[in-house]
């Protein structure tokens, strides 16, 4: 980092970083997506830039979009390790403190049998997010002494954050739980199994959530 402040120089111009997020693919009758698909305007863009492939990580390695971010912006994702939840509640205006954990979340569709339909729920507008959002929180609150406070974010995705009090609260958070997610459809959800005991309350949080969200479909 060092290096790169030398090397700085403030001036007035500004610079527009455009990152094409998910189209990298692999040649499909010699060409790929990007290189068959019509971008004129991609193109005009590209002619005035600077264009290039990075690495955020290392080779062979794909980071979740946490690690990538912060690599895009010059922070080693090796030693700032700053989970997803985080970076949704920063960005959704939510202000955390030492004693809070954040965790990023999507509203999903399930049929009657528990299953998935839709691991997105079909990119609900914002506008029913916050519909959502209002009835989870008005349904749960607060766990014994961890408060509970949702955040709805674009379409799908929400911020659920928990508030303990690392000095008094007898349970503690942990970020060490399994994910619910299980990447396909037509199975259920996974349930939230804690990976340290401190996670515990962690997880039954997470799990009731997932069930007053069920109520919420029907």
């Amino acid at each position: 980092m060092d290096m790169i402040e030398n090397l700085t120089l403030k001036t007035e111009s500004k610079i527009l970083l455009l990152v094409v997020d998910g189209v990298g693919g692999l040649p499909i009758n010699g060409k790929t997506e990007l290189e068959t698909a019509f971008t004129p305007n991609l193109d005009a863009l590209a002619k005035q830039s600077i264009t290039g492939v990075t690495e955020p990580v290392s080779k062979g390695i794909t980071p979740g979009s946490g690690p990538a971010h912060l690599s895009l912006f010059g922070y080693d994702p090796i030693k700032y390790q700053i989970g997803r939840g985080v970076l949704e509640a920063l960005g959704a205006g939510v202000n955390l403190t030492s004693n809070d954990l954040s965790l990023r979340g999507n509203f999903a569709t399930i049929d009657k049998n528990n299953l998935l339909i839709d691991r997105r729920a079909g990119r609900i507008s914002t506008d029913e997010n916050i519909r959502l959002c209002k009835i989870l929180q008005s349904n749960i609150s607060q766990i014994e002494d961890i408060k509970i406070e949702l955040t709805s974010g674009k379409e799908h995705r929400f911020v659920l954050v928990l508030r303990g009090d690392g000095e008094v609260s007898p349970y503690g958070l942990s970020d060490l739980v399994t994910e619910t997610d299980p990447q396909k459809i037509g199975i259920p959800p996974n349930p939230c199994e804690p990976l340290e005991p401190k996670a515990n309350m962690t997880a039954k949080i997470i799990n009731l959530h997932q069930q007053i969200q069920y109520y919420c479909a029907e």
